[in-house]
């Protein structure tokens, strides 16, 4: 995680502040949105985020421990015991990758990919009213 560098920063003006408020607020909504969905569906969110993390990159249908635990930022040995809870619960399963026998893959189950597939499809339409606040903060602090 990067560290906040001590140069000396502009004040900012209180339409700034409001900006940023904002954008917090709707980010906060969005991850309570996001862990209510998770739930309902049977998963803790953050095994609905290590599930999903595992199709996040293109070209391949799996993640390492390693990517795994950047995308959730966190420790590679606590995402270990988290597969580990997902595999139990049918979600996920590991193989070993056939070129390097160190990296261990994670793949989706049929029953995590429905579960997945339900969740992100409840989070549409809240991520276009992210985008959306997003943009709105973007376009007024340029």
């Amino acid at each position: 995680m990067g560290t906040m560098e001590s140069t000396k920063l502009a004040p900012l003006d209180k339409a700034e502040l409001e900006r940023q408020s904002l954008f917090r607020y709707e980010l906060r909504r969005f991850l309570r949105f996001g862990e209510e969905a998770s739930r309902a569906a049977g998963v803790t969110a953050v095994q609905y985020h290590l599930m999903l993390h595992t199709q996040g990159f293109p070209g391949r249908e799996w993640a390492s421990i390693g990517e795994l635990a950047e995308r959730l930022q966190t420790q590679p040995h606590g995402v270990v015991a988290l597969v580990s809870r997902c595999e139990e619960a049918g979600l996920v399963r590991r193989k070993d990758n056939p070129l390097d026998g160190r990296l261990v893959e994670v793949h989706l189950t049929a029953k995590g990919r429905r579960c997945v597939d339900k969740v992100a499809a409840q989070h549409r339409a809240q991520m276009g009213a992210l985008a959306a606040v997003i943009e709105a903060a973007s376009a007024s602090s340029g």
